[in-house]
């Protein structure tokens, strides 16, 4: 083959490639419309949930090996439900629903995370603890709540609870009203600053299991560093949804 040909050919060929990854990229750069979003989620019931693979991605070495060394340790956890709940905003863009816990005595005192919260004697199932603790946090009626699956529980050692994260879809725009008791602030994450992979991030941070401060695997969102459970979890969905995106 004419060598100038063979060159002609190989750039042929990187353009595409090139072009091949930009648009890849494009897709996350670009507000989804919520309503082609709510068509693509549902492909996400029938996807086997990657549970530790995703969580362990955003944990420290030294938090793994703790939940792998207590892992079949665990005495009687409490119990707690979650949504992780997609909607529209005003201008039709997807967005995920997280919220800035207030300060109290506690471990999870001023963090970012889902609204939830532990099962009550009257709750049925975990699935209805995480219904009604998101309508009483977050004024969303669990009718107006489709939800598309449960996703893989996570221990959370401090607060010796089992956390069992939702799924969940609004069609339409929500007019939120805060639980002043519980939450500080409604934290509105866009999908595509979700999906972006620079939002991730490593904070040196102090933790339950190290005495000093470490590297810990977050994303940044909003402005707020959402690390710990509420990470992990996330992680979970967001390897969910580059399945079906």
């Amino acid at each position: 083959m004419d060598f100038d040909l063979f060159l002609g050919l190989l750039s042929l060929q990187e353009a595409k490639k090139n072009s091949s990854n930009i648009a890849t990229d494009v897709n996350f750069l670009i507000p989804m419309n919520f309503d082609a979003f709510a068509q693509q989620i549902s492909k996400i019931k029938n996807l086997p949930l990657p549970g530790e693979t995703s969580h362990y991605k955003m944990a420290p070495a030294e938090r793994v090996e703790e939940l792998k060394a207590i892992k079949t340790k665990k005495e009687n956890p409490r119990k707690a439900g979650v949504m992780a709940l997609f909607y529209p905003d005003k201008d039709g863009a997807t967005r995920l629903l997280l919220i800035l816990r207030n300060t109290y005595p506690g471990v999870h005192s001023n963090q970012i995370g889902f609204p939830g919260g532990k099962v009550e004697p009257s709750d049925r199932n975990l699935l209805a603890t995480a219904l009604r603790e998101t309508e009483e946090e977050v004024g969303v009626p669990a009718a107006e709540i489709t939800v598309i699956r449960p996703l893989s529980h996570l221990y959370i050692p401090p607060s010796n609870f089992e956390v069992y994260p939702y799924l969940g879809l609004c069609t339409k725009k929500q007019n939120f009203v805060i639980q002043e008791t519980e939450v500080d602030a409604l934290v509105e994450v866009l999908l595509t600053d979700f999906m972006d992979d620079s939002k991730i991030m490593d904070q040196k941070l102090t933790t339950s299991y190290s005495s000093t401060k470490i590297a810990v695997p977050a994303f940044k969102l909003n402005g707020y560093v959402v690390w710990g459970a509420t990470a992990m979890m996330l992680n979970e969905i967001k390897d969910l949804l580059r399945q079906v995106l």
